[in-house]
């Protein structure tokens, strides 16, 4: 009895605000932020569910840059393959996102002209972490 008691008195105290997630309107949408994914993975399935997310994030508002790093240069290969891929790339693209790749991994690889990024730098990189609120990495 003594332990429900100090339980309802705790509820009491917090008040309805500590429940406020509990509350939320499923209509209300959160205000748009910038996300930042980097995709380090030369696993198709990785690659495909990051493009995913990042143009399921584009079409709910938010403003997404990708950087491909290590294996994950790979996806401009796979993106000639794998047409599941190419299709998540293509409507990134069009809808005006950017695909940044690792300069130095993309020649390590012998890809001297990517089709799906554009070649970038450690710099670039260091720029996207900086000013983005939300990093991913895949």
């Amino acid at each position: 009895m003594t332990k429900s008691l100090y339980t309802l008195l705790l509820l009491l105290v917090m008040g309805p605000n500590s429940f406020a997630q509990l509350r939320l309107n499923p209509e209300t949408k959160p205000s748009p932020t910038s996300i930042g994914i980097v995709i380090y993975s030369d696993d198709a399935e990785t690659v495909w569910n990051a493009m995913r997310f990042a143009n399921f994030a584009v079409s709910s508002g938010d403003t997404v840059e990708i950087f491909l790093l290590g294996k994950g240069v790979v996806m401009d290969t796979l993106a000639k393959y794998n047409s599941d891929i190419k299709e998540q790339s293509d409507i990134f693209l069009e809808s005006g996102g950017i695909i940044l790749g690792c300069g130095t991994c993309l020649r390590s690889r012998n890809n001297f002209e990517p089709k799906v990024c554009k070649m970038s730098s450690m710099s670039d990189l260091y720029d996207l972490v900086r000013k983005n609120k939300i990093m991913l990495t895949f």
